[in-house]
């Protein structure tokens, strides 16, 4: 699976929503949408412009958007777009906002795009290379322990109660008993960047929707590390909305059983 000229769309793809998010940012002023979840007028220009390439060169294949209802394709495939994922940063101000391009095939994710419009920083991941930030090549780093890891989320209130108290478990297990957790908070997709960058070693996450994780699996894995839900399964367009990316995935099991509730001498009693 090449995906060479898919590729090349995806770049206009991010080209053109950079454009139509730049001139609004510290601009624009929050609308609300029906589930109460913030929009701008950013929000709407770059997935009109990505949306109207996609109808002109892959009229075939589906197109399922953050902001208007989806495209129904007919070749197995459907491009996810989320033209502003981390909305709140961006009205706030704080440029760590970007753009996520997915292409999935039958299902799984197979191409991603982060762009972070305003850094300029670009990272793409593509089944069967390497993933790239700016045309470089780029690794996860290894993480000998939860207790040595940087944790990071986008907001503690984004989970409902059950996964609270799973995502303090793994917050104190970060920490150790001996100091307080290295734990980074807000970031969104830009944390999944980091991760596949070497910069931070976990990001955990509920409540995601298929645009706001698909272009990351391709990205976070093409880089050496994992991604799952948080039973350990690979994510894919009928994943449950729990998101763990791990840049050292020998730490996968100690995550999964620390967000269970159970060590590792406690055995399998499910969740």
């Amino acid at each position: 699976m090449k995906l060479d000229d898919e590729l090349a769309v995806a770049h206009r793809l991010a080209d053109i929503a950079r454009e139509a998010i730049r001139p609004h940012f510290r601009k624009a002023t929050a609308e609300f949408k029906g589930d109460a979840s913030p929009v701008t007028i950013a929000d709407r220009d770059a997935e009109d412009a990505m949306r109207t390439i996609l109808m002109a060169e892959y009229a075939q294949d589906g197109v399922i958007g953050e902001e208007y209802p989806e495209h129904e394709g007919r070749s197995g495939r459907q491009w996810v777009l989320d033209p502003v994922d981390g909305t709140i940063s961006f009205i706030a101000g704080r440029p760590i906002f970007g753009t996520l391009i997915a292409l999935l095939h039958d299902g799984w994710p197979v191409l991603g795009i982060i762009d972070q419009p305003i850094s300029g920083e670009r990272w793409v991941g593509r089944i069967g290379m390497p993933t790239t930030l700016n045309g470089k090549d780029i690794r996860t780093r290894s993480c000998k322990s939860l207790e040595a890891a940087i944790l990071a989320t986008s907001s503690p209130h984004y989970f409902d109660s059950q996964g609270a108290d799973a995502y303090m478990r793994l917050a104190h297990a970060v920490g150790g008993n001996k100091r307080q957790g290295m734990i980074v908070y807000g970031g969104d997709c830009y944390n999944y960047g980091l991760l596949a960058s070497g910069h931070l070693d976990i990001v955990c996450e509920s409540g995601m929707k298929l645009h706001d994780y698909a272009a990351l699996v391709p990205i976070v894995e093409g880089a050496g590390g994992t991604m799952s839900d948080w039973q350990g399964h690979p994510l894919d367009a009928n994943s449950d909305g729990t998101v763990l990316a791990l840049g050292d995935p020998a730490r996968l099991e100690d995550v999964l059983e620390t967000l269970a509730g159970h060590s590792h001498d406690a055995g399998e009693h499910g969740h």
